[in-house]
């Protein structure tokens, strides 16, 4: 199976009324604005996105208004994170059957799984649909980590052409490159290290800042791709303090909150997410508006 997946792809958030229904007009026009300002591919439902949040039908809302509005532009990914194999594999299902162009899988929730069972939750939902597959490997989160011993496993699976790596330790990046060629489209997951991860080889970065400041994220992944390192490092430098925000356990209100202070969407979490307050608070506006009064002008920095 050959997929051409490459570039920055945002996960995306899921914009909310203040009810806390789903607000697929907000969605849609933040999904449109990302794509005009350059980014390579969306993902959908993923933790950024809330996925845990959603009975199945509103995911699948959800994802139908997202692909109407990308309307073939990118690649479109959905997030699959359920509690149970059976049900991953039926989700997954219904990703294909609304058309859906690929899948970011995650290991069982709740339940802990060790490698093993992992590897297996993955090969059922590649068997049983069609669709390619991204492998998300994130063990500080998640808990289990499939090494390099596991993916050997995973190879024989044809439909599984992708990993997130997001162990945090940028070795297994070359580890992977070493041990599997370019079997694997291999995407930085982690955006406080996305840099480096695109420095070692990754040909993609999911990112969730990239929701706040997309036209940055475009430019530090052109620069990397032609070895332009001074010139992306000036960048990363000022947009390290926000990526940051990427790796802590309510990353999903700063970043929300951030698009908010942006003015690209609300801050608007489901319970038991809830808003951001005192110190908090105070502290990611600080981050923001520090990074923001200190934005680097993109229109002195050739990225072509």
């Amino acid at each position: 199976m050959t997929v051409n997946w490459q570039g920055v792809y945002p996960a995306v958030t899921t914009q909310y009324n203040d009810d806390l229904s789903i607000n697929f007009s907000a969605t849609q026009a933040m999904v449109d604005s990302l794509i005009k300002e350059g980014v390579d591919g969306i993902i959908a439902l993923g933790t950024v996105g809330e996925n845990a949040s959603h009975t199945r039908e509103e995911k699948i809302a959800i994802l139908t208004a997202v692909k109407e509005v990308v309307n073939g532009r990118v690649p479109v990914l959905s997030g699959v994170a359920e509690t149970s194999t059976q049900f991953a594999v039926e989700f997954s299902q219904a990703c294909e059957a609304i058309g859906i162009d690929g899948l970011m899988v995650l290991p069982g929730m709740i339940y802990k799984s060790d490698e093993a069972e992992a590897i297996h939750h993955y090969q059922q939902v590649a068997r049983n649909c069609n669709l390619p597959i991204m492998i998300y490997n994130n063990p500080i989160t998640y808990g289990v980590d499939v090494g390099i011993e596991g993916m050997k496993t995973l190879a024989n699976e044809k439909n599984i052409v992708s990993i997130k790596e997001a162990t945090e330790d940028t070795r297994r990046i070359s580890e992977l490159f070493s041990a599997f060629d370019d079997r694997f489209i291999i995407f930085g997951g982690v955006d406080d290290i996305a840099l480096e991860s695109l420095m070692l080889g990754c040909t993609g970065w999911i990112s969730g800042l990239t929701n706040v400041f997309p036209k940055e994220s475009v430019a530090i992944y052109q620069l990397a791709k032609q070895g332009r390192y001074v010139e992306a490092l000036e960048i990363w430098r000022w947009f390290l303090p926000l990526l940051r925000l990427d790796t802590v356990p309510k990353l999903v209100q700063c970043i929300k909150l951030c698009e908010q202070l942006a003015g690209r969407g609300s801050e608007l979490t489901r319970a038991p997410r809830m808003p951001l307050t005192g110190e908090e608070r105070a502290n990611v506006e600080r981050i923001f508006h520090q990074a923001n009064n200190n934005r680097i002008d993109l229109t002195k920095i050739n990225t072509l």
